[in-house]
């Protein structure tokens, strides 16, 4: 039988969770366009937030490389819009850089199945292969975390050299139809809105079945001890390189539906810089927290978006500074913050009734 003093707090975070699942399902009937679309690239960054939270947070391995695998999701369902749009002709980009036959593998990408599975498979295949290299040879802490940012390095200089077929800096944009719907007609952005929600959702729910199932126990052990868990008879490389793959997946998802939102990818999104600011998200939420990850994302993107507008020269640096506070006085982020504030309510409850017993006995009151 459960406790009276657990189950509540259950019941409270269900009673949370369904009335943030109502209001975000409610959004259109109560934001304009500019704020949905804003709203909506929050929820795609907090499945990124969700991903590295899974590998950070729970198994205690810092990417600084899942810009890469948010622009890889990104580009492979441009691609399909871009075949979309531009019907029996090839891309006008490729059109200008002298081709005259569309490349075979982008072909295959006439296919919005084929599309949206490579869009996944891709950075979880790319995460996995890194994974296998660098788990196996327990290359661990600062030096994996140079090497995430060295596949940066190489996949921008790729994307941004190979103009013919990536679009070079300018990146893939022009399209404006999917299922022969106008992206921007009112219907398309509230089903592509919606379907994000969808997303986020499912996200959450893979990671929380993921932290709370052995799987998760076996994350959390090697993030605490990993040789302690290698003696227990259990492979720590296996399970680093699958919550790798799952991260970079998680974060292939968003990029698509970035994609939906925005209207554009190009290799700056797959830089360095957003790159430290998708940990950011993670770190001013709440490390090891998933619903940390979501505030954290959410709270920073709406941040970034009212900072870059308001002070375009000064944001980074506000962007900076809120860094340096959290990781210093907050290490446990938002999460963390009101874990301590409730925590102390109980304390201080403890204290009062302890004094008040010490004052009143019990059956020595007042009649």
């Amino acid at each position: 039988m459960l406790s009276s003093s657990i189950l509540p707090r259950r019941v409270w975070l269900l009673i949370g969770y369904a009335v943030s699942a109502a209001a975000l399902f409610s959004a259109p009937l109560y934001l304009n366009d500019f704020r949905l679309n804003l709203l909506a690239k929050c929820l795609a960054f907090a499945i990124v937030a969700l991903g590295l939270d899974l590998l950070w947070g729970y198994t205690g391995i810092l990417s600084l490389g899942h810009g890469v695998f948010f622009g890889l999701g990104a580009y492979a369902m441009a691609m399909h819009l871009k075949l979309v749009s531009s019907g029996s002709r090839i891309p006008d980009f490729m059109d200008w850089m002298g081709l005259t036959k569309l490349p075979w593998f982008w072909e295959l990408f006439k296919s919005f199945a084929f599309a949206a599975l490579m869009g996944i498979a891709i950075p979880a295949g790319l995460a996995l292969l890194l994974g296998f290299f660098t788990f196996r040879n327990r290359i661990r802490g600062v030096y994996f975390t140079i090497l995430t940012q060295a596949l940066v390095i190489i996949t921008v200089t790729l994307f941004v050299g190979q103009q013919a077929y990536t679009g070079g800096t300018n990146g893939l944009t022009g399209y404006t139809k999917m299922f022969g719907y106008s992206l921007k007609s009112d219907t398309a952005k509230t089903m592509v809105y919606l379907a994000t929600v969808v997303a986020l959702i499912l996200a959450f729910l893979l990671c929380r079945y993921l932290v709370k199932s052995r799987f998760g126990k076996v994350l959390r052990a090697i993030r605490d001890g990993e040789n302690r868990t290698r003696f227990l008879g259990y492979d720590p490389s296996s399970y680093q390189m699958a919550a790798f793959a799952v991260s970079a997946g998680l974060a292939g998802v968003a990029g698509m539906l970035f994609v939906l939102h925005v209207g554009i990818i190009s290799p700056t999104m797959m830089a360095i810089v957003p790159s430290i600011e998708m940990v950011l998200l993670v770190a001013i939420g709440g490390r090891g927290t998933l619903v940390g990850a979501v505030i954290g994302a959410v709270i920073m993107t709406q941040a970034k978006s009212e900072l870059s507008a308001s002070y375009p020269d000064f944001w980074l640096f506000f962007l900076g500074a809120l860094f340096i506070v959290v990781t210093v006085f907050l290490p446990g982020g938002i999460v963390g913050l009101i874990r301590q504030l409730r925590q102390t309510i109980i304390r201080r409850r403890s204290t009062n009734e302890i004094k008040l017993n010490s004052v009143v006995p019990e059956g020595n009151g007042v009649v």
